[in-house]
């Protein structure tokens, strides 16, 4: 990763230190309410997650935790891989950092299965809720991964025809799959607009033992997640425009960074 920031500015290092303490404060509290329920038989438990009522360690815990995400979000967001495309305004700017929140996510996932690991066949206490947690993070992380896929320009493309035109035929051939993007995404929404409704109005939620609201949520995510998939895709033709023909060879699915550090790698255990 690159150290230079992309978007912040000046503004950069005083959100880095605020993410420090927001993630320092979530994960204190994460960690007293673990202790308290392995070790001092604490009735916090997932189910509070969920409804917290009067318990004032969740309480404080869900609302450290959104902002926690959306700090660390937009501050990884600031530092731009690689092989990552340079953002070109706003609208990738907004996708990096959702993108950024999914990458989180992924490690809240396994810290999730780790847990239930630990608490199953260290404690004999397995939970009611990991399994569910870890479908319910994966479902937005699949959705956003799309985003980023849009925003990097690396979704799946047939190139065969397409260097063979000229520049005004690219910008036709991409302005025809935007339009087809935009149609999706109205049928998506004139299909499945009333169900989603319907499911956040009774906060639908999956019938189990802990009960989470997947369906309402996810469905949800779908459509708005879509939503932005469509207007990036919009953007990525209008930051594209004027760019000169482009030309692709099998090298260019070649990562030198990747390739580089494995150089590295095989060199330190020749030298071993």
């Amino acid at each position: 990763m690159e150290d230079r920031s992309v978007w912040l500015g000046p503004l950069r290092k005083p959100l880095r230190l605020l993410m420090i303490g927001l993630v320092g404060a979530v994960a204190l509290i994460w960690l007293w309410m673990i202790f308290g329920v392995l070790f001092l038989g604490s009735d916090t438990s997932m189910s509070t997650l969920l409804r917290p009522g009067d318990n004032t360690t969740m309480r404080v815990f869900l609302w450290l935790l959104l902002p926690t995400c959306v700090v660390t979000s937009a501050y990884l967001s600031d530092t731009r891989g690689r092989i990552e495309v340079e953002p070109s305004g706003p609208v990738d700017v907004f996708s990096l950092i959702l993108a950024r929140f999914a990458m989180i996510a992924v490690v809240l996932v396994v810290g999730v299965m780790f847990y239930e690991v630990v608490a199953r066949y260290v404690f004999s206490k397995p939970t009611l809720w990991a399994n569910e947690m870890s479908l319910w993070i994966a479902g937005f992380i699949f959705l956003l991964a799309g985003l980023y896929a849009m925003q990097q320009r690396s979704h799946i493309r047939i190139y065969i025809i397409y260097d063979l035109m000229p520049r005004w035929a690219q910008n036709l051939s991409d302005t025809m799959s935007t339009a087809l993007i935009w149609a999706f995404f109205i049928s998506l929404v004139w299909g499945g607009y009333n169900e989603v409704h319907a499911k956040i109005l009774r906060f639908e939620a999956f019938g189990t033992a802990w009960n989470p609201p997947i369906p309402a949520t996810v469905k949800t995510g779908i459509l708005v997640i879509i939503g932005i998939v469509t207007v990036q895709a919009t953007a990525n033709l209008i930051a594209d425009w004027n760019k000169a023909p482009e030309h692709h060879t099998p090298a260019d699915e070649v990562d030198e960074a990747e390739i580089e550090t494995l150089r590295k790698v095989l060199e330190v255990k020749d030298d071993g």
